[in-house]
């Protein structure tokens, strides 16, 4: 049985190979599929290959991995090779390979066919809505530079924003200016609303998206982000390990007898999950319920920010809990949640007006209001529980109410300490 490490470039993979313990190279092969195949078929059915992520790397996997007996795809973090005080390419493969032969490498997750699809249609639509920002910028740029002050709207590119920015006098330069971000965000748009409705077909054959978009204030976009990021909900044993993975946890610094320190949030992970997490918590806390008055709680002693980022951690172990228990959200406004679905069927491509959807977006009044308050008596049963618990904990001896645990005290304007309460 040999290991065999990868180091990947765009042109070409430097091989290594580890043999009744000698590690020795293996020249380079080009990274094209024919060539990849030919390596591949050299190898044994017993053999190892492991390699870095790149961008390139699940499909060099996949090309193998038929061939040997695993193929493990590393993060370079986890290997040391970036603070190696020599760094080759021919080096990078031995190190790979002799790590591979002493199991000292872990694989990172790969996501099944369907998660990736997703990854890739969300990671397409992010890239578009950041182009389309760029134009709009553009023009808000024109308008200050020409000294047109404030827009008379308060959606500049909306129909009676596009018409007055039609017939707004500027210089030909600035004109030119004008017109051509407007043309590219007329073809944004265009592609933006097509990923969409790519998103929204598969979100409406997804039971785990449904389930989320029950939650105030999540959109389907944020919980698409969400199980692309993690896949399968059933890897993470506990929300902690799931916080962890987002890199919604704080860093923890402790040395000797001291207690430990908590600093700003690690932000390991998918960088995509965790600001849609963030911003549907812009939403969410607005919403009654136990993660306003969570939110409340925060803002109270550590301020806006640290309460907000402190709630996305929170919503994702919300999230963890109704995806494993396979339930709905207790507190969910149904009314509310009846016109999400609603609109993204619409987005999917179902006709905007038909009998069956007539009074979904008539809402009784008396209805929503009724589901406001129930949200809001659950708000209060979670303030009374949090505050019955710290009068509980009062008259307990130490640092923290319970053995091992680091200081409740602020740690000077960082991020939120993790407590055990509620």
């Amino acid at each position: 049985m040999r290991a065999v490490g990868l180091d990947v470039h765009l042109d070409f993979c430097e091989v290594a190979i580890v043999e009744e313990g000698e590690v020795r190279s293996a020249g380079r092969i080009e990274t094209k599929p024919e060539q990849i195949e030919l390596f591949a078929g050299s190898l044994g059915p017993e053999d190892r290959v492991a390699l870095e992520v790149t961008g390139n790397a699940w499909e060099i996997a996949r090309i193998i991995e038929g061939h040997v007996a695993r193929v493990l795809v590393v993060s370079p973090s986890d290997t040391g090779i970036r603070q190696a005080r020599a760094k080759t390419d021919r080096l990078d493969a031995r190190t790979l390979a002799r790590l591979l032969a002493a199991g000292s490498l872990d694989a990172v997750w790969r996501p099944d066919r369907q998660t990736w699809v997703m990854r890739r249609r969300l990671s397409r639509r992010g890239q578009l809505v950041w182009a389309r920002s760029r134009a709009k910028n553009e023009i808000h740029a024109v308008l200050m530079r020409q000294l047109v002050g404030r827009p008379p709207f308060s959606d500049l590119f909306g129909v009676k924003g596009r018409a007055w920015l039609a017939e707004l006098q500027l210089a030909s330069e600035e004109r030119e200016s004008v017109d051509s971000a407007m043309r590219q965000i007329e073809f944004l748009d265009s592609e933006i609303a097509e990923v969409e409705r790519l998103i929204a077909s598969d979100a409406l054959e997804s039971p785990e998206i449904r389930r989320l978009m029950g939650v105030p204030g999540v959109n389907v976009i944020v919980a698409a982000s969400f199980l692309a990021a993690i896949g399968d909900i059933h890897r993470f044993q506990n929300p902690r390990k799931l916080v962890g993975y987002l890199g919604l946890d704080p860093r923890v610094r402790q040395s000797g007898p001291g207690p430990a320190t908590h600093g700003h949030i690690s932000k390991q992970g998918s960088v995509r999950a965790r600001h849609a997490l963030v911003e549907a918590c812009w939403s969410t806390v607005r919403q009654p319920g136990p993660l306003h008055a969570f939110y409340e709680r925060i803002r109270a002693r550590r301020g806006h920010s640290v309460a907000i980022v402190a709630a996305a951690r929170k919503l994702a172990c919300l999230f963890w809990a109704l995806l494993t228990r396979e339930e709905d959200y207790a507190y969910a406004q149904p009314s509310l949640t009846r016109k999400k679905l609603r609109q993204l069927e619409i987005t999917a491509g179902a006709p905007r007006y038909t009998p069956q959807a007539s009074g979904i977006y008539a809402a009784n009044t008396a209805v929503r209001q009724a589901e406001r308050e129930l949200a809001h008596q659950a708000e209060v049963a979670y303030a009374r529980t949090v505050r019955d618990w710290h009068a509980a904990q009062a008259g307990k001896v130490g640092a923290s109410a319970t053995p091992g645990r680091a200081s409740n005290r602020p740690s000077k304007g960082k991020a939120a300490r993790q407590t055990t309460s509620p």
